[in-house]
């Protein structure tokens, strides 16, 4: 699924022409046609169990605007800066399972926050902090302001759905989850292109490819993280998940010819210690209730 996921965020830096929701929809478009198989042979139905829709709604919504802000996050920025942002995700998770989940929030989870605070900071590097030359960033510093505001509640928003279907778990098939991130992503994006009057074909050619690409490898991604999360702990597959940054850095330096600066390692090491620190905490607790039921 990491792999995936950085692999597609590379071809989004490489379209040229085409606007982060427009990517957002044909995305959302190649995930319904291929799951819609999935859900007629699996008998799932299109709507899930009625005391679950609720939470359907909510995952599909919080889950698609997360991917559309996080596209545009990659369109403007760095893509180590935006991948590292989006792993302060387990963070959040944990403190929005300790408010709606009543599941336990300790000094070393308010640890864990400001270690992930402090890799954002060293990443945004908001001028009153670092003066006004800020280097390594692409394009002006307003876009690169946009692009961490918009990474910042992407993740916020990843986090949400980590709860929600932490809250549902194995009661609803992962492909009628996907179903609904699909769906209402795919209408808050036609309502969005409207809005903002940026829809339009894309060229022949190169971006029509990639956007195909991105589709495929959305999908791919999407099914082995919600099948992961269903089969596993969220601990291992948070931990797991880190490798992203490491893909991130390595086809940024490759194919992107962006070399990146000591301020986005420093903060990626922050924001991975966080994360990895935070998975591997809940990892432990698990295994211990785990234990405390089988005596």
């Amino acid at each position: 699924s990491a792999f995936l996921f950085s692999v597609a965020s590379l071809f989004l830096k490489k379209i040229e022409d085409v606007h982060s929701v427009e990517v957002s929809a044909f995305r959302c478009i190649f995930q319904m046609a291929f799951v819609l198989p999935g859900l007629i042979y699996y008998k799932t139905g299109f709507l899930g169990p009625k005391g679950k829709r609720v939470f359907l709604f909510f995952r599909g919504f919080l889950g698609s605007s997360a991917m559309i802000l996080l596209y545009y996050a990659y369109q403007v920025m760095p893509l180590a800066d935006a991948t590292v942002i989006t792993f302060s995700s387990p963070v959040f998770t944990s403190l929005l399972a300790w408010i709606f989940l009543k599941e336990k929030y300790s000094i070393w989870d308010l640890l864990f926050t400001l270690f992930a605070i402090t890799g954002v900071i060293l990443i945004a590097r908001p001028p009153f902090l670092f003066g006004s030359n800020v280097t390594g960033i692409e394009g002006s510093y307003t876009e690169h302001l946009k692009g961490t505001i918009a990474a910042i509640i992407s993740t916020v928003s990843a986090a949400s759905t980590f709860v929600i279907l932490r809250k549902v778990g194995k009661s609803v098939h992962y492909f009628l989850s996907i179903w609904y991130y699909a769906v209402i992503g795919l209408i808050g994006c036609v309502i969005a292109l409207f809005v903002m009057n940026e829809w339009h074909l894309p060229h022949c050619g190169k971006d029509r490819v990639l956007l195909i690409l991105i589709g495929l490898l959305g999908l791919g991604g999407q099914i082995f993280l919600t099948k992961a999360l269903q089969i596993e702990k969220a601990g291992p597959v948070a931990i797991m998940k880190t490798m992203d940054v490491v893909f991130a850095f390595i086809l940024q330096i490759l194919f992107l010819n962006h070399l990146p600066t000591w301020w986005t390692v420093g903060g990626a090491l922050c924001v991975v210690a966080s994360s990895s620190g935070t998975a591997i905490r809940k990892w432990r607790q698990t295994l211990k209730k785990a234990k405390e039921n089988e005596i």
